[in-house]
């Protein structure tokens, strides 16, 4: 099995509005990203790809050889790699007929088990959508994030008991996801929170709540003070604001405002291993990669999802070996430097 014959055969399965590129960077796409689209010019997807490679690797070999050890805990549960499957969901909608939201997500959780990961999972405006989704979770014995959008309280908590009662660990939100073209002026209504609505929220889920759409440090300031556990930097690949920043170049200045205070999980443009060791030398603690699982999926089920996880997993290893660091808690700023992206390394002016 190789990455370039999953994408090959992912494109026999996958609508055309997706082409199942090798490198997921967006420009393929523009505007017109698989799913509801992008807004405007849809540039912010190929900006996140592309500020992840302004980070560089700062190689140091001259070390003693030890083993590398990639393991992370989060909520208690032990993950082989610092890496999550991305929510996504109406995937017969947009990516075809291959599968149903329940086949997707059950082939998503068994390869991320499978490679020793956890997978998001994506909400749906469709009202079994989202109870599909919950039945995928409960057969694999809980192993994924409900992914819920900012709906009304009523919708939210007949969604967080649903996901309680499929067993799942921890609850997340897309709290940007209020401004997808397709969500607005649906009813029940999804949209901002305030802070104070953003606690009682957190305290009616009942799990460890994380927060995505976190692009700035005063947004990361009101999440932890609301009582999220976690926070995820994200702008949505662009699809909900044109003109944002990309996911890399905010994500110093939030980890400088929350760090030690909150887990810091960072989406948007990564693509391989040393884009994973980028980000966690940026500060992140883990990250999240949503499209490229699609094309895993589609090309190869669950043996496809699992192969994509370890592929990236090697990758990282590799970028730690040759930069001495021996476990996650090593990589370090000194391991990186960039042209342009605040609170980081910069040599050679």
């Amino acid at each position: 099995m190789t990455w370039k014959g999953i994408c090959d055969q992912a494109r026999d399965h996958i609508k055309p509005n997706c082409k199942a590129c090798l490198v997921c960077d967006g420009r393929a796409c523009g505007n017109n990203v698989a799913g509801p689209g992008a807004k405007g010019y849809g540039d912010v997807a190929i900006r996140n790809f592309r500020a992840w490679k302004r980070v560089r690797i700062n190689m140091d070999p001259l070390v003693a050889s030890a083993p590398i050890d990639t393991t992370f805990n989060f909520f208690g549960q032990s993950l082989e790699y610092p890496i999550f499957a991305g929510p996504i969901s109406d995937v017969t909608l947009h990516y075809g007929s291959l599968y149903d939201d329940t086949k997707y997500n059950r082939v998503l959780m068994e390869g991320c088990l499978d490679a020793g990961i956890r997978a998001f999972l994506g909400d749906s405006v469709d009202v079994h959508g989202f109870a599909t989704a919950m039945s995928a979770l409960k057969e694999t014995g809980g192993a994924g994030i409900p992914t819920i959008k900012p709906w009304d309280m009523s919708v939210l908590q007949e969604k967080f008991t649903a996901s309680r009662e499929a067993g799942a660990f921890a609850i997340a939100m897309d709290i940007d996801a209020g401004g997808l073209p397709f969500l607005k002026g649906r009813m029940p209504p999804a949209g901002c929170k305030s802070e104070k609505e953003l606690a009682d929220i957190i305290q009616s889920a009942q799990r460890p709540f994380i927060v995505k759409g976190i692009m700035t440090p005063n947004a990361a300031e009101k999440a932890v003070r609301a009582g999220a556990k976690a926070i995820l930097v994200s702008n949505h690949g662009g699809r909900v604001l044109d003109g944002c920043p990309s996911s890399a170049e905010v994500l110093p200045a939030i980890v400088e405002q929350v760090a030690g205070r909150v887990i810091i999980l960072v989406d948007g443009g990564i693509r391989c291993g040393v884009d994973v060791f980028r980000a966690l030398a940026l500060g992140a603690d883990a990250v999240v990669i949503a499209r490229p699982y699609i094309t895993a999926a589609y090309g190869a089920g669950r043996e496809g999802v699992a192969f994509l996880t370890r592929k990236i997993g090697e990758e990282l290893k590799d970028a730690m070996e040759l930069c001495g660091a021996r476990k996650l808690a090593d990589i370090s700023h000194d391991m990186i430097f960039c042209d342009g992206i605040k609170g980081t390394p910069f040599y050679g002016k």
